[in-house]
């Protein structure tokens, strides 16, 4: 009998104190973001829009820069991201200052989920390249959906502010 009060004066505490413990909040759920890297290229030529509207100007192209990018867009459309990856890269080692190049390079990249990349190779264009028209746009949609996929919000947000100043008409003749 001596033992009962000692034992429940060593139960009961612990006992009371658990009685007292609540089961943790709900974590809030993240949304998920299920763009595909197709859906976000779809947004990157969406956002350049028609080239024949406004204001673009083209350098003279290398004949063998070309061959390579049609391989690397025939490799693309048929699913081998990294023949196109092979194609781009050999191209860009001829004309690494060429921003369609480094565009196209960024889109690959995006493709394959890359995002990383395809605004490294992006912000490259946007450096090297016009100021003005489709391209101009491609660059920042490529940024801005780099950035979503990523969950850089903010930032994703900036790179869309850009993509308005890169649209100048045309010279009206009349």
């Amino acid at each position: 009998m001596r033992r009962l009060p000692r034992l429940l004066a060593a139960i009961l505490p612990p006992l009371l104190l658990s009685a007292c413990v609540s089961a943790p909040p709900p974590t809030a759920s993240v949304p998920v973001d299920t763009t595909t890297p197709a859906q976000r290229l779809a947004a990157v030529d969406a956002a350049a829009g028609a080239d024949d509207t406004e204001l673009s100007v083209a350098p003279l192209r290398d004949p063998q820069v070309e061959d390579l990018r049609e391989q690397a867009d025939a490799q693309r459309r048929s699913g081998d991201l990294a023949g196109a990856v092979r194609a781009l890269d050999q191209a860009l080692q001829l004309a690494p200052e060429n921003p369609s190049l480094l565009q196209e390079r960024a889109e690959i990249a995006l493709l394959a989920a890359d995002y990383a990349g395809a605004e490294t190779y992006a912000l490259r264009a946007v450096e090297l390249g016009s100021k003005t028209g489709p391209l101009c746009r491609r660059h920042w949609s490529t940024i801005e959906q780099s950035r979503l996929a990523r969950g850089q919000a903010e930032n994703a947000a900036s790179a869309h502010a850009q993509i308005a100043g890169c649209t100048v008409p045309g010279i009206k003749r009349y």
